[in-house]
């Protein structure tokens, strides 16, 4: 891992914040264990001096038994038994004073913590009674307990810079226009919504470069029939009806390159539909307007409804399907229906050889001689457009006849 890299400093940061808690919690340990020792040092020193003065002046009195008692001391005085105790050899020495009166000695024996008093006239030990607990196991519990949350929030945080690593390798392969990835995540934080809104740009990239791509190549498939046309015009006759037949020509390359814009529009981007309402009738012969196909090859038979559309989008959704009904027919036309609201495309033909759903993709084409002719673009367009709409496309074969439906 580099020494630049994000996770490295945390590691490192973590590591070096693992050790600081832990020197300074041993510090403070053995800080207040010498504080608690000190406490009781000072404590056993008073009393011990609070023993001498009274016993060195009125002796063993029931008042100073009582007084030692309510400090949980108890006196040992017996030569024999003082000796026994100082012979012991688990006999702790843990502090030694000495003053110009007497002799102090801080011991400890089997956890109980006794004051040695050696004076020119008496020996004598003060045992405490006092129950100080030895048991360390509350500080290592909450050591323990520190170490878990400071782990925890380790954990989460490389969790967390975890997709960092995901995100950067794909941003080096996103220069050579590779697309295809999925970082999205639920999560609520802000790399999870980076990664996500990286990934939704993608998206958007990878649409428009498509977009792109069926224009461009859309653009060189429909511009072919009127270039040929107008190729053929130049050399006949400058007659009257040539030349209206030219103008036709040049209008037909303007709505091709209108409808290429407005295709263009609509698949790169979320366009909004200028929807109003327009007789069926109108849209056809739009869109017929737009084919420059012959009138006997479009058969209609359809009630003059009304339809909610874009008009221009819509039309160029029906002219595809004219187009293909005309061009997949063995009739050379297609007939154009309604039915319950449905507006039927019908043509004697073959069966589709794939699921419509197969066309639905850009650039896909059938076996035959005529689908290698197009470039797979007419029904991925209808398809946007239809969809743009609220509205679906559906297929059906029966007894030799295709019928693509608008519902």
């Amino acid at each position: 891992m580099k020494n630049r890299s994000i996770l490295f400093t945390v590691n490192i940061t973590f590591i070096i914040s693992f050790i600081l808690i832990s020197v300074s919690f041993i510090f403070l340990y053995n800080a207040n264990e010498k504080r608690e020792n000190f406490l009781i040092h000072k404590r056993s020193v008073e009393i011990a001096k609070m023993f001498i003065y009274e016993y060195k002046e009125h002796g063993l009195t029931q008042k100073l038994t009582r007084d030692l008692e309510r400090f949980n001391f108890s006196i040992i005085l017996d030569e024999k038994e003082i000796k026994n105790i100082l012979d012991d050899k688990d006999l702790k020495t843990k502090r030694t004073k000495k003053n110009r009166r007497a002799r102090f000695r801080n011991l400890e024996l089997n956890g109980i913590s006794l004051i040695y008093i050696k004076t020119k006239k008496f020996k004598a030990i003060l045992k405490d009674n006092t129950v100080i607990s030895n048991d360390k196991s509350i500080s290592i519990l909450i050591y323990l307990a520190i170490v878990a949350v400071f782990l925890f929030l380790y954990l989460s945080i490389v969790n967390k810079l975890k997709p960092l690593k995901q995100l950067n390798k794909v941003v080096e392969n996103f220069g050579n226009e590779e697309f295809d990835f999925e970082l999205s995540t639920t999560n609520e934080d802000e790399i999870s919504k980076l990664m996500n809104e990286f990934e939704s740009s993608a998206k958007k990239l990878k649409k428009l470069k498509e977009s792109r791509n069926i224009f461009i190549r859309n653009i060189m498939h429909e511009l072919k029939t009127p270039i040929t046309k107008g190729k053929i015009l130049i050399h006949l006759p400058q007659s009257e009806e040539n030349i209206d037949t030219m103008q036709k020509v040049f209008y037909r390359l303007e709505a091709l390159i209108n409808e290429f814009a407005a295709i263009e529009e609509l698949i790169s981007t979320k366009k909004e539909l200028q929807r109003q309402e327009y007789y069926l009738e109108d849209i056809i012969d739009n869109a017929v307007d737009i084919l420059m196909c012959d009138e006997e090859e479009v058969v209609k038979e359809f009630e003059n409804t009304k339809l909610s559309i874009d008009f221009d989008i819509f039309s160029i959704a029906i002219k595809n399907l004219l187009d293909n009904g005309i061009k997949y027919s063995k009739e050379k036309k297609v007939e154009l229906k309604t039915v319950d609201n449905q507006i039927i495309f019908e043509n004697v033909g073959e069966r589709l050889e794939y699921p419509l759903e197969s066309y639905f993709e850009p650039f896909f084409r059938g076996d035959d001689v005529k689908s290698n002719q197009s470039f797979g673009l007419g029904l991925y367009i209808v398809k946007h457009i239809l969809d743009a709409h609220s509205m679906k496309l559906r297929y059906e074969y029966k007894k030799g006849i295709n019928r693509f439906i608008i519902v």
